[in-house]
């Protein structure tokens, strides 16, 4: 159990500020604030820096917070082995990822895992990149699926495979079978996806540096989305990695191509935990399954 100083600590860094973190434990603000002092003078330093609208953790609150977490997980893990939780046949596992891994590579994969394991069940949570990292961080996920830009801090990487920024099309399409260059998408209707992706990043930037402008008629977070309207307009365009579409290959009309251009290159498709966190026994058989059947579907693709 927490103390009452580490508790409220924890609250304040959550909450932004005293009186927020009053309103969420029905304490005083001002037994919260003695507690946060008392806290600090423990430690032999300030945790937060203080401003007229709220408190933000310093450097060493952000290590304290750290290694907080990491305790508290530890001891749920200690709470689920002693209660026999831990075993595969009754375990829950946390996934978060971005939302082209969620269209249907995530779901086929979890799908097909419990047709092997019936009793495991998983709790997928889909956001953005920078929300996907902060999900890994604080602890709220198992395991992160992260098309990343480059290495993470504090994560430990248990698989990565090249995740290039693709073109996806319909085999009807007049350019899916011929050399494309940038500026030829802007003859056609493009559907991207929003600017908060690695895709459409990689994608705007190397638009700057050619010096070439894509007005999208359809920009949005979802790729499902997306993908309807290229299902439904013969000639759209779209874009993201083949993982997002891999197990649509096979079944559809789909054509995917590349662009030639370096700057799409760039992405990885990682598989990723906190650096140092213990990992359940069925947290473990899943992350080798899921390799196994990725290393599987990218040899075949290939």
């Amino acid at each position: 159990m927490l103390s009452p100083e580490v508790r409220y600590f924890l609250a304040v860094a959550t909450t932004g500020s005293l009186s927020a973190a009053s309103q969420q434990l029905f304490v005083a603000v001002s037994a919260i604030s003695r507690q946060i002092q008392r806290l600090e003078a423990e430690v032999g330093v300030p945790l937060f820096e203080r401003h007229p609208r709220g408190m933000i953790l310093n450097d060493a609150g952000r290590i304290f917070e750290s290694h907080v977490r990491r305790s508290m997980l530890a001891m749920e893990q200690a709470r689920a082995e002693i209660k026999g939780l831990k075993a595969v046949r009754r375990t829950a596992l946390r996934i978060a990822c971005p939302d082209g891994l969620a269209f249907s590579l995530l779901p086929g994969l979890c799908s097909r895992f419990r047709q092997l394991n019936p009793a495991v069940s998983f709790t997928l949570t889909v956001g953005s990149v920078e929300e996907v990292a902060d999900i890994l961080r604080q602890g709220e996920c198992d395991v992160a699926f992260q098309f990343s830009l480059h290495p993470e801090r504090g994560v430990e990487v248990l698989g990565s495979w090249p995740a290039p920024v693709l073109m996806v099309m319909r085999k009807t399409h007049p350019l899916a079978e011929k050399p494309i260059r940038l500026q030829d998408l802007s003859a056609w209707p493009m559907a991207l996806p929003d600017r908060a992706t690695t895709v459409r990043q990689l994608f705007d930037l190397s638009c700057q540096m050619s010096g070439t402008l894509i007005e999208p008629v359809l920009t949005c977070n979802n790729f499902s989305t997306l993908y309807a309207f290229l299902q439904q307009n013969p000639l759209a365009i779209t874009l993201c990695s083949r993982f997002t579409v891999l197990l649509q290959l096979g079944e559809k009309d789909l054509a995917l191509r590349s662009l030639g251009i370096d700057q799409l290159t760039q992405r990885t498709l990682q598989i990723q935990t906190v650096t140092g966190r213990q990992r359940s026994a069925a947290l473990n058989l899943f992350l080798a399954f899921v390799c196994e059947e990725l290393a599987n579907m990218t040899e075949s693709a290939s």
